[in-house]
């Protein structure tokens, strides 16, 4: 058995070769665990399922019908690189690695020159896996087109970004896109039950308790890979200790990270959650950005979080700083495209904002006293004058009748009774002084004056007849 987990070849940056060695105990566990056949894979359900694409590629029965290129698009630890291994073990293939990162034109047209001889002299099929496939150039990927259309390799991309964006249209045309979630609990377990049992993972040597595994999970944040990297250590630390457990304590100082308590079902969830709304309320910046890390670290789904931070804009602060809730939704817009960790940085700007925002509740406080009204039956008829009118007989009904057309006026607004008869001069909207509410504020008074004329009734007599709607 090989030594080393690849055999080496060329100068650096060398493509890595699929070799036995990959089993060597001396190989990390999250590599020593690595499935052998698809039927070994843990989750990812949906791109498995009997006849998808990646099962013809380990089947290979028929070229024909065999995907020349697939990209594997998910989160980090959700097996894009275990399912290209799995691929490339299938039959007699050999397998070739290159890491966009490292790599350049020249090496990509060494590694297809080399599976094109292969192909001619032996008939043996190479499978190329380009890790980070988006941070390549696009000369890059162009050099990779003449090998996938001409079957030279079988190309396996993974990406954590969304190809549509960082691929190349003809590479993109000629690959199947396959997207994978991120496990679920289940799944983890099952890895974990997996590690802490198999000879080739660490052969019931230790002992993880319940607390410890919750606290695993939330550290691995869905990363299979990150979750056995941090189960290694810590039983590395368990095994010098008699009896060799693993607890939330040793893994927390094995992997040099808070065991946090926090459950996302349970209180913690909860508390949290609210401490940060209220901080964001409160203008305590410094509190805001410490429970954002607090449930970010604890592996809170990062798309909850930036709901909280849009709801947050318009309940907190709302009119005093319009602006807020663009920012929020833009950062909501932007984790949802850049995904973790990168996700953490348009949070910690828009979380920024909402608290040191000026705060107003006026504008949906508003809104909740004008639901009120109307479920407690305070709605009342349409003025017939804003009725629809373009309806045969409308006009006999005097639906229409009188309505004035605010932009006959100067100004945009005209004298006219537009709330029901039993609301007319009710206020539900009472504008705050901070911030740039307090200019709204001002307008909103001016604004009812000339609509109520002057004195809150129906506003006849002023400003500019209209037409009818």
């Amino acid at each position: 058995m090989d030594e080393d987990l690849f055999s080496l070849g060329g100068d650096a940056p060398a493509p890595r070769t699929l070799s036995e060695g990959n089993r060597d105990h001396r190989a990390p566990l999250a590599v020593r665990m690595r499935p052998a056949s698809l039927d070994e894979v843990v989750g990812q359900h949906q791109v498995l399922d009997p006849g998808s694409p990646l099962r013809r590629l380990v089947a290979a029965d028929d070229s024909r019908t065999a995907p020349s290129s697939v990209i594997l698009w998910g989160p980090p630890g959700t097996g894009k690189t275990t399912l290209a291994y799995v691929v490339a073990s299938s039959g007699d293939r050999e397998f070739v690695e290159v890491s966009a990162v490292l790599a350049g034109v020249k090496d990509i047209r060494d590694v297809v020159d080399a599976a094109r001889r292969r192909l001619r002299t032996t008939g043996k099929e190479t499978v190329l896996f380009v890790d980070e496939v988006h941070r390549f150039s696009k000369s890059q990927q162009d050099a990779l087109l003449p090998s996938v259309e001409n079957r030279w390799v079988t190309l396996i991309a993974a990406t954590t970004e969304n190809p549509h964006f960082s691929v190349i249209s003809p590479l993109l045309s000629r690959s199947i896109v396959l997207t994978l979630e991120p496990l679920e609990r289940a799944d983890l377990d099952t890895l974990v039950d997996r590690a802490l049992a198999e000879e080739k993972g660490l052969g019931g040597a230790v002992e993880l308790t319940d607390d410890a595994r919750e606290a695993l999970l939330r550290l691995g944040g869905g990363d299979a890979r990150k979750i056995l990297t941090s189960l290694e250590a810590a039983a590395a630390a368990a095994l010098t200790k008699d009896p060799p457990v693993v607890d939330a304590e040793v893994l927390a100082q094995a992997v040099n990270r808070a065991a946090l308590r926090y459950d996302r079902a349970g209180d913690q969830h909860y508390d949290v959650t609210s401490a940060f709304i209220k901080s964001m309320r409160g203008s305590d910046v410094d509190a805001s950005l410490h429970y954002l890390a607090r449930m970010i670290e604890a592996g809170e789904d990062p798309r909850f979080i930036a709901r909280r931070v849009v709801i947050a804009a318009s309940e907190e602060v709302g009119m005093a700083d319009p602006t807020a809730l663009q920012v929020a939704v833009a950062a909501m817009q932007a984790v949802q495209m850049l995904g973790m960790p990168e996700g953490r940085i348009p949070l910690a700007q828009a979380v920024v904002h909402i608290a040191t925002a000026p705060k107003s509740n006026a504008a949906y406080k508003a809104l909740d006293e004008a639901i009120a009204d109307v479920r407690s039956g305070r709605a009342g008829v349409v003025p017939p004058h804003l009725r629809d009118a373009h309806y045969s007989g409308a006009k006999s009904l005097g639906h229409g009748a009188e309505y004035r057309y605010a932009h006959d006026s100067p100004h945009g607004v005209v004298p006219q009774q537009y709330a029901p008869d039993e609301l007319v001069g009710t206020d539900y909207y009472r504008p705050r002084e901070s911030g740039p509410e307090g200019r709204v504020a001002q307008r909103v008074q001016a604004l009812r004056r000339i609509v109520r004329g002057g004195d809150g009734g129906n506003g006849a007599g002023g400003a500019g007849d209209g037409g009818t709607a």
